[in-house]
């Protein structure tokens, strides 16, 4: 049993086009040359996110989600921003690959980061999973550490201190 998130079929409606995004990422993604398989993340509740595999290389795409139109509710230029900004100053960020901004490629802009593999917890987590005491506290803490080095990131290092409305914060 494992609590990192794998990858299924995309699902119905949620398609994307090999054929379209092979040909934009070839000169990006050098490894699409060799072909491009495109899966998606089952979990999660905002904007779409697909694990593509090119030979060896794994990249995640997040997307929007189909036929959304909140303003700023899913932006992925913002969402690109802030892991490109926080690369360098938490290591715990996936590494930036490519922002589009042209939604004729796929449907919505879009962007690339390396993928990280890692512990999701879902409300329904798998039957096997064995969440014991001593996982779940260990859980915790790892989750208040990483909570604790956030607030301890120097926002004038990460490029980001025009984001939102930071005073008084």
């Amino acid at each position: 049993m494992s609590l990192v998130d794998r990858s299924a079929e995309v699902r119905r409606g949620e398609k994307l086009n090999a054929v379209v995004l092979q040909a934009y990422l070839r000169d990006i993604v050098p490894e699409v040359h060799d072909g491009l398989e495109i899966k998606q993340f089952p979990g999660g509740f905002s904007n779409l996110t697909y694990l593509l595999q090119a030979g060896e290389r794994e990249l995640v795409l997040r997307r929007p989600p189909h036929g959304t139109n909140v303003a700023g509710a899913h932006d992925m230029g913002r969402e690109y921003r802030v892991i490109s900004g926080l690369q360098h100053t938490y290591g715990r960020v996936p590494a930036p690959v490519h922002y589009c901004a042209d939604a004729t490629v796929i449907g919505a802009p879009f962007y690339l980061m390396e993928r990280l593999r890692g512990v999701i917890l879902r409300a329904h987590p798998p039957r096997d999973a064995n969440l014991d005491p001593d996982i779940m506290r260990r859980l915790s803490a790892a989750f208040i550490s990483n909570l604790a080095e956030l607030h301890d990131i120097d926002p004038a290092a990460t490029g980001l201190t025009d984001l939102g409305r930071p005073k008084g914060y």
